[in-house]
């Protein structure tokens, strides 16, 4: 007992500490969640519920970061700790700088795999980069992906060491409104209703382990008016004997299932008085999806879907009006647009 209460403290302590070395960058407004930062658990939520599974390890928190000029190589040395992900240019990141065309963004930080992943496959998932990305893992590259604000992802087991750290490094440039690239309201010089320049990483960066075949992608149709739920399960490989099972819950009670095999869609008969989505009634259905040959489960994702037509129609003026679940529908909102104040697009 007297062990464990010097370990909490140790680990209290630690915690602590590192928090301690970092904190929001200049004055810029902060809304009510900057004083709640915990930087040994930024955004710890899972980061992408469409398609769930049950192991998975969160690299956000404080990396070291460099600000170098365009071509270099990977620099020696860091110019200290960014919180990610938040943007380079943001309060939160606690480093408040611009980067510009000329310039590139590093970042770097060290990781284990756990002993648990042993014998599988490993992939790096970066939710969104903004722009241009170059990744390196134990200075072996591994990818790169441009665009601001897709998710990306790598197979990096061919780059891990057999055990203990591993290395990270990450490579920015975003010429911001230098550039063709989509970027909204950003520009160089934000004045009235321009926005400032957001660069590097926004969205969380995450480990996950998969079998060596496995699902990638799901693509869900619903079809309120044939009463039928199609998937789409896209696989990084196909063997013959791969075959997709889906089962539709409605809570834990099953209410539809279907399977297919050479790479075809699976088309669900969901029930005639399936549950239809709403705003005022956003009803879920959950569904769970096995990637199985020879019997044996492979892979399993668990995922959502909603029961649900959006469509247009002429009203009795003539006028183009929007529908959701052939019924008329109002929209009505507020304009409010703009990022936050200390995190920018985060």
């Amino acid at each position: 007992m007297k062990n464990f209460l010097i370990l909490s403290l140790l680990l209290a302590f630690l915690t602590t500490e590192v928090c301690a070395q970092w904190k929001p960058a200049g004055d810029k407004i902060k809304t009510q969640w900057a004083n709640k930062i915990n930087t040994s658990a930024v955004l710890p939520e899972y980061p992408r519920p469409i398609m769930e599974r049950n192991e998975w390890k969160n690299l956000n928190g404080l990396w070291e970061y460099a600000i170098t000029d365009l071509g270099g190589n990977v620099p020696a040395h860091f110019d200290g700790q960014i919180l990610v992900p938040f943007a380079v240019e943001s309060s939160l990141s606690g480093v408040g700088q611009r980067v510009g065309a000329k310039k590139e963004l590093w970042y770097s930080r060290s990781f284990e795999v756990p002993v648990a992943w042993k014998n599988k496959n490993v992939l790096l998932h970066f939710g969104a980069v903004d722009w241009k990305a170059d990744i390196w893992v134990n200075d072996v590259k591994v990818g790169s992906h441009t665009g601001g604000f897709t998710p990306f992802s790598f197979d990096i087991t061919a780059a891990l060491s057999g055990k203990g750290n591993n290395k990270l490094v990450v490579k920015v440039w975003d010429p911001t409104d230098e550039g063709y690239q989509p970027r909204g309201k950003q520009v160089n010089n934000p004045e009235g209703i321009w926005y400032t320049p957001v660069t590097g990483i926004w969205q969380t960066v995450w480990l996950e382990p998969v079998t060596a075949r496995h699902i990638e992608e799901l693509r869900i149709t619903p079809d309120i008016d044939q009463h039928l739920l199609t998937v789409k399960a896209h696989l990084n490989m196909r063997a013959p004997s791969d075959l997709i099972e889906v089962n539709v819950y409605d809570g834990n009670q099953l209410v539809a299932t279907g399977k297919s095999i050479n790479d075809e869609a699976v088309v669900i008969p969901m029930p005639e008085d399936a549950k239809l989505w709403s705003p005022d009634f956003p009803f879920l259905y959950t569904l769970k999806v096995m990637l199985k040959s020879d019997n044996k489960i492979l892979d399993q994702v668990n995922s959502y879907a909603a029961m649900r037509k959006y469509s247009t129609k002429r009203d009795a003026n003539g006028i183009v009006r929007l529908e959701l679940n052939n019924q008329p529908l109002f929209q009505f909102g507020p304009l409010d647009q703009g990022w936050w104040p200390d995190g920018l697009y985060t």
